[in-house]
């Protein structure tokens, strides 16, 4: 387990090292630039050269891109070009409401799409399966903007229900939840309803039929603990997804997570709140995966961390 868990970091550093040197490289290729932004319309040239000068802008790409490595082994991300504070206080702001979205998002998809594809495998063939993987089709084909705006004018200005906007209640929490976890409720019912059958074809299943033991036994016990296992990987992957931030959905609900603070960021070429929010983002994906692996031995034990 340690020599697996030393392996995993090591390549885990890797990656985020790998990450950050793409994305610094495709920031100091862009046409645009964010002294301009910093320094107004109205700004001389000499004043424009005195700011690139003090953020380091005028330096070559080898010598940002180090300081920057150099300031992230301190766990220092830099300071706001605009908004003259610390990346880290900035994202340590906004990442309360995205990790709140996010878990709302996660069990939402997970109640839905694992139920649908349940659901969908033991009616296999029949209306309700076909009924139930159009509607997974339709849930993932639908854009998230148009589900959003949907589920406000239903059950925000008709129904009441819940508040249009906003962030503080359990109520302000629903609406982007389920907006997010329809998207992802599409895929996890056609992963688990392909899953599933393929276990209930297996030996195992039939002996244990055989045996005379209960259909919620069979089902609950030996089949959805192997069938579930594709679903915990895709899982790792949405921890990243949802830590991202999906600006659309943000944006549509105001819901303040770094998804907005990325795109606040892009519009004024912060360079340094999108780096840290990329690698923050990087970060989650990458310890979404290896917690993956990590809880399938103890779901299925015939799994080995090798």
């Amino acid at each position: 387990m340690i020599a697996y868990l030393a392996r995993r970091l090591i390549q885990s550093a890797l990656i985020l090292l790998g990450v950050s040197l793409i994305t610094f490289a495709l920031l100091y290729l862009l046409p645009a630039d964010p002294v301009r932004q910093i320094a107004g319309r109205s700004a001389t040239a000499q004043t424009v050269e005195n700011i690139r000068r003090e953020l380091g802008l005028d330096q070559p790409f080898l010598v940002q891109y180090g300081r920057y490595l150099l300031g992230l082994v301190q766990l220092d991300f830099g300071r706001s070009y605009l908004q003259r504070s610390e990346v880290s206080e900035l994202i340590a702001a906004r990442l309360p409401a995205t990790l709140l979205l996010m878990l709302g998002a996660i069990v939402c998809e997970l109640v839905l799409g694992l139920t649908m594809g349940l659901v969908a495998a033991l009616k296999r063939g029949t209306g309700t399966d076909q009924a139930l993987m159009v509607g997974s089709f339709i849930g993932v084909s639908a854009p998230q903007f148009v589900v959003g705006l949907l589920l406000l004018y239903v059950f925000a200005v008709r129904l009441d229900w819940f508040p249009i906007g906003g962030y503080g209640t359990f109520s302000h929490l629903v609406l982007p939840s389920v907006t997010l976890g329809i998207l992802g409720a599409g895929w996890y019912s056609r992963m688990m309803r392909s899953s599933m059958i393929d276990v209930l074809r297996q030996d195992y299943i039939r002996t244990a039929r055989a045996k005379g033991l209960a259909r919620y036994t069979v089902l609950f016990r030996h089949a959805l603990p192997n069938a579930i296992l594709p679903v915990i990987a895709m899982i790792g992957i949405d921890i990243g997804l949802f830590m991202s931030g999906i600006v659309v959905v943000e944006s549509v609900f105001g819901w303040p997570g770094i998804g907005q603070l990325a795109w606040q960021a892009i519009q004024r070429v912060d360079i340094p709140i999108i780096m840290g929010v990329t690698l923050v983002s990087a970060c989650a994906i990458v310890l979404g995966n290896l917690l993956a692996d990590l809880v399938s031995p103890f779901i299925d034990p015939r799994i080995k961390l090798q």
